[in-house]
């Protein structure tokens, strides 16, 4: 089993070459986000990613989480390091400072968050949904409410969860059946069940804090008549402290493909006369504030997807380091050599390295808009940012994602058949890595979210920008010399060409055929995915050129140019292939009745 170490050098070098800190540092409020102190979190992460948390990946993918009438007991070591992780401070990283939390900017956030994921998805499950409840909270809750519960969360003290799905209402939430009725006192009994609740049972904290969509006696049907309510495990006394247990229990935890150290739990509310509940907002506008906590959640499960990727790089790497099988190929006679001396291990090797650090620039620079739509001064710079960070959420969640299942599968191929055995762990980050397609939104989902609302409605433009964005990149590779910048150039030139058309026919067809636009909606996706991915490591590219030139003799510089070209070679170049999948495509997907198949 591969020791975790973070990626720092990457990280640094997206963090400041793409994504731009130094302007992050200048918004309102980041004004004492230095280099130093940027480092300084990077190094701290990295320990307890590496020290505590990654240990206790492979142990409590073998134990699992206990459920025994009613109670769930996490895996041995998870509430001591959850403790730690509460007693340093990580789970109030970019909260508000009104409730106790460092206020730091999303970019530094997001690379601390990759971290925790890497190091041990399962753990990290826990603090992502308290951070989006948090959020929700912060952005809809009434004073009342944020001042019972923020601080508690923020510190850690206490943890939440969102629920959402019910066993007849998966993705489809205009089928929830839970019900609130009011009290009169300002206070409601909550009714219903919800499945596949992360962490809504633990052992960890004295308290839960539960976000539950329910319907009021007199909402209207579908998804305009769903409230949101915070339900919370115990109810509170006078003081805040926990008081009476409120009637949710969980009723079971699921038996899953992978993070198994996770509880995701059956919840059952009002079994005993009701479990009792406050209002979040206005009536029936539970959707809306839900979607907070979705979009922050959707945006950490594309996290878990670049960081389930860089662990089973890592992973291979190691083991395609150390295990010697077979001579170099060209050498007649000689020694038995490690397998990464053998090209096609090295061309999944490669594969592996390039999509990840690709994923991880696109998310990073995504983080950094955020923080610019949040905190930018001036009106016109929030709301270019935010059309950017809505336009790319849905790709940073499902392409990242699909990619890791990819990346990971890769992993266990460069394992051979000791891939495919349980001890070595390879096969760990591929189940694990499962469930992050579906978690929060499937691919398809994301991707009809995606050519609808963020391409259709507004009529491309956002994208349109982006990909003239883009095309500026070309000018500047096209001054510098050598093959691989012709290479990049190249790629990078044929996907942005790709991706506009893929937008023109989406912009012209979505309104007239939407199944047709819709077809070639992953497809899209992706591709627009794969050529921002390319744009940023032509970016990556042009940065270590300069370095390179003006002397730096850095190893790193070097590895990053052979990196893009590589992508540039083996992933940009399917663009053109999914261009025509989404503007073809719709004849072999929809041409045969439900007999045919």
């Amino acid at each position: 089993m591969s020791h975790y170490t973070a990626p720092i050098r990457d990280m640094q070098f997206v963090m400041r070459e793409l994504a731009g800190l130094d302007e992050v540092a200048k918004l309102p409020g980041c004004e004492e986000v230095s280099p130093d102190l940027v480092d300084a979190i990077l190094d701290e992460a990295n320990k307890f990613a590496s020290e505590v948390l990654a240990p206790l990946n492979r142990t409590g993918d073998q134990e699992g989480a206990k459920w025994d009438n009613g109670k769930v007991t996490t895996a041995p070591g998870w509430r001591d390091a959850y403790k730690q992780f509460t007693e340093a401070g990580w789970t109030a990283v970019a909260c508000e400072p009104e409730f106790g939390g460092q206020g730091l900017p999303k970019l530094i956030a997001t690379a601390v968050m990759e971290m925790w994921k890497a190091a041990n998805m399962a753990f990290s499950l826990c603090p992502m949904l308290t951070n989006g409840a948090i959020e929700a909270i912060t952005l809809s809750g009434t004073d009342e409410q944020k001042a019972a519960y923020l601080p508690k969360m923020v510190s850690g003290e206490w943890t939440g969860t969102m629920n959402l799905t019910e066993p007849q209402a998966g993705s489809d939430l205009a089928a929830v059946r839970t019900r609130a009725e009011p009290q009169g006192d300002g206070t409601y009994r909550i009714f219903g069940q919800k499945i596949f609740i992360t962490y809504g049972e633990h052992d960890m904290t004295d308290n839960i804090v539960h976000l539950v969509l329910a319907r009021l006696p007199d909402a209207p049907e579908g998804v305009k008549g769903i409230s949101l309510f915070v339900v919370p495990k115990f109810l509170l006394n006078a003081d805040g402290t926990p008081g009476a247990r409120n009637d949710v229990h969980c009723v079971s935890i699921e038996h899953k493909l992978g993070i198994h150290a996770s509880p995701t739990c059956v919840l059952a509310f009002g079994d005993n006369g009701g479990a009792i509940g406050t209002l979040v907002g206005e009536p029936n506008r539970g959707l809306e504030y839900m979607f907070i906590m979705m979009n922050e959640a959707r945006f950490a499960v594309g996290m878990e997807g670049v960081a389930l990727a860089e662990r089973a790089y890592q992973h291979a790497l190691a083991y395609a380091k150390d295990r010697i099988q077979g001579t170099e190929m060209g050498v007649r006679g000689g020694p038995k050599v490690s397998i990464i001396r053998h090209p096609d291990v090295r061309r999944m090797l490669m594969s592996m390295k390039s999509q990840t650090e690709a994923m991880r620039a696109l998310a990073y620079v995504v983080a950094a808009a955020n923080d610019a739509a949040h905190r930018s001064a001036d009106a016109a710079v929030r709301a270019e940012n935010q059309a950017f960070v809505d336009l790319m959420i849905p790709v940073v969640k499902g392409w990242s994602t699909e990619n890791s299942i990819d990346v990971a599968s890769t992993g266990v191929q460069v394992h051979g058949g000791m891939g495919f055995i349980e001890e070595t762990g390879a096969a760990q980050h591929l189940r694990d890595a499962r469930i992050t397609t579906i978690y929060e939104g499937t691919t398809a989902i994301q991707a009809n979210d995606l050519i609808g609302r963020k391409i259709a409605r507004e009529g491309g433009v956002t994208v349109k920008a982006l990909a003239a964005e883009m095309r500026g990149v070309l000018a500047q590779l096209a001054e510098q010399q050598g093959d691989a910048f012709v290479a990049i150039r190249k790629s990078l030139e044929s996907g942005i060409a790709a991706l506009e058309s893929a937008v023109e026919y989406i912009v012209a067809t979505y309104g007239k055929d939407i199944k047709a636009a819709s077809v070639g909606s992953v497809p899209f996706l992706k591709l627009l995915g794969i050529v921002s991915g390319g744009w940023l490591m032509a970016r990556a590219a042009l940065v270590s050129a300069r370095r390179l030139a003006e002397g730096s003799d850095d190893e790193f510089y070097k590895t990053k140019l052979v990196t893009a070209r590589f992508y540039a070679d083996h992933i940009l170049s399917q663009a053109p292939g999914l261009s025509y999948a989404v503007v073809n495509g719709a004849a072999g997907a929809l041409e045969l009745d439900e007999a045919q198949f």
